[in-house]
């Protein structure tokens, strides 16, 4: 059997191969939708040689999608070899629960249930498949039966039953499915969760010298800080990247299976996802998918509380959003032409992307606002001669609280990556009277969504008036050099080279090797401090003093 096609031709509800057949044939087809079955029954005798004896006739695998009632939802005609699923969107829909629906099909010869019978029964949720076996005479034979099963210590998916006759099937049905229902539920509420977005994360990696481990936990912060509670995660080593669904599709299926079970409900991929992909991934897994950009931005919209900060995230939003504008049915189409207006007109579709265009326009002007304000603020403290220290670094490495511990401000902090979005600017005065403006700025990370970096382009001009950057590194992380790189390179995109630079490894305390704390600082040149012990930052004072008033210059 292969997997479900999402358009099919019908005609009067039959699905499938119906090339060759003749008006009687069709007509017995459609006879199944009058016939029902026991709902504590898998399939009746008389149903299954109703399927053998038309299957043999026709040279065709048959197969019938049963409610819970016991219905005929859908008849389908298939080749020798396999069927094809309709589209079952008229049904039930969830990650977490059964589609309410079993397929009994044939087999026209003593074939056990397939890989893709097993791949149909998990990726469509079904409550249960069954395979009767056609015999030459047209007369059902051993009948293969499989279902899905709960998160297990052996692993595995399915239960794939002996093989049977049809008189030995289970006759209560409905006390088995309900029962097995409660058991997947019982399984996902063991995992005390309160968060309503449970998720699975995603990468593929195609360098296998690159930290996956290490991006996934990043990954998971930052889902953390979204308030997503994350069931788990999963590294697929590939050649390249599938353009389509980017894990191969077998792996995606182990995925959805993975998600039933667990009770999993969102998927989160640790790349940037294109539209098609998107969309691609979605249609196929039923579930919804997000990545890396939208999983940021969603911080930034949670974390920014100025009016400004409002702008510049709402403008990366749209940017996000606008390539990303699509329909799925016609039926959002409408006309917008007015009056003496020619052809259809503006589509839904149409007229909410001239919306997003207008308000980017809107928002951009806003933007060149604000940089015009910051000029202003900028040639004012230059008229002081005050000099200016912007601290930047790798977000959540613990700027805005070293930044509060040096000027005994109260800066909003939180042990949460992009704790902070807002730019605070105080005045920090040194032990011998000398006075300098330092200024906090947004938290940098490994692949900045272009968007928003662009949308805060406004906010990171202040590197560029600065006399020295503080780059601030948590240097308790195990992949604190992968943030430097990143932090340098972002410096290096935006045009900030050959600035002088001052590292400082925060939360040193959280260091238990202080020798070799000392041969980090060594190395990379810097000065280990802990930003929320005010008696660990006099060398900082100290060289900052020395750089910014040196003892021969008198400012």
């Amino acid at each position: 059997m292969r997997l479900f096609q999402k358009e099919l031709s019908t005609i009067q509800k039959i699905y499938g191969n119906l090339t060759g057949l003749k008006p009687i044939q069709i007509k017995r087809l459609e006879q199944f939708y009058r016939r029902r079955v026991p709902p504590d029954a898998i399939v009746t005798q008389e149903m299954a040689r109703q399927l053998t004896e038309l299957s043999r006739e026709l040279n065709r695998q048959l197969g019938v999608l049963l409610s819970r009632r016991g219905e005929v939802a859908c008849v389908i005609v298939g080749t020798h070899k396999g069927i094809l699923i309709p589209s079952l969107e008229g049904f039930r829909s969830s990650s977490a629960r059964f589609k309410g629906l079993r397929l009994i099909h044939t087999h026209l010869g003593p074939d056990p249930l397939n890989a893709e019978d097993l791949s149909d029964l998990a990726l469509l949720r079904l409550d249960l498949i069954c395979a009767v076996e056609t015999g030459p005479d047209g007369l059902p034979g051993i009948v293969h039966t499989a279902h899905l099963i709960p998160e297990n210590p052996d692993g595995g998916y399915w239960r794939v039953e002996p093989p049977q006759r049809i008189s030995d099937l289970k006759a209560d049905f409905l006390s088995f499915i309900g029962a097995l229902e409660n058991e997947f539920a019982r399984t996902q509420r063991s995992r005390k969760v309160d968060s309503a977005d449970r998720a699975i994360l995603l990468r593929v990696e195609t360098n296998p010298l690159f930290d996956s481990e290490g991006s996934l936990e990043e990954l998971r912060e930052l889902a953390h800080s979204c308030n997503v509670e994350v069931f788990d995660r999963i590294i697929q080593h590939r050649p390249q990247l599938d353009p389509r669904y980017l894990l191969g599709k077998g792996k995606l299926a182990d995925v959805i299976i993975k998600a039933l079970q667990i009770g999993a409900n969102l998927l989160i991929f640790d790349h940037e996802l294109t539209p098609a992909q998107v969309r691609s991934i979605a249609d196929f897994t039923e579930m919804k998918v997000i990545d890396r950009t939208q999983v940021i931005l969603d911080i930034f919209a949670q974390r920014a509380h100025s009016r400004e900060g409002k702008i510049q995230v709402e403008l990366a939003q749209l940017k996000y959003l606008l390539p990303r504008l699509a329909t799925r049915h016609t039926g959002m189409s409408r006309l917008t032409g007015g009056i003496g207006g020619r052809g259809p007109g503006e589509t839904k579709l149409e007229v909410n992307r001239r919306r997003v265009r207008d308000r980017i326009l809107h928002l951009e002007e806003d933007i060149r606002n604000i940089e015009k304000a910051r000029g202003q603020r900028r040639l004012k403290r230059e008229r002081t001669g005050l000099p200016v220290i912007s601290i930047v670094g790798y977000t959540n490495a613990g700027k805005s609280t070293l930044l509060n511990t040096l000027t005994k401000s109260r800066v909003f902090t939180e042990d949460r990556l992009f704790a902070t979005l807002d730019p605070k600017s105080s005045r920090l005065r040194f032990p011998r009277d000398a006075e300098a403006v330092i200024t906090d700025t947004v938290g940098f990370i490994r692949d900045l969504p272009a968007d928003l970096f662009a949308a805060f382009k406004a906010t990171l001009e202040e590197l560029y008036e600065a006399d020295i950057l503080l780059h601030v590194i948590d240097v308790s992380n195990p992949g604190f050099e992968s943030h430097i790189a990143a932090v340098e390179k972002i410096l290096e995109e935006i045009g900030i080279q050959g600035k002088a630079t001052l590292r400082v490894f925060n939360k040193a305390d959280r260091f238990a090797d202080k020798a070799l704390l000392s041969t980090l600082c060594r190395r990379f040149n810097a000065i280990a401090v802990s930003a929320l012990q005010p008696d660990s930052l006099g060398p900082l004072m100290e060289q900052l003093e020395e750089i910014v008033s040196p003892p021969d210059e008198t400012r």
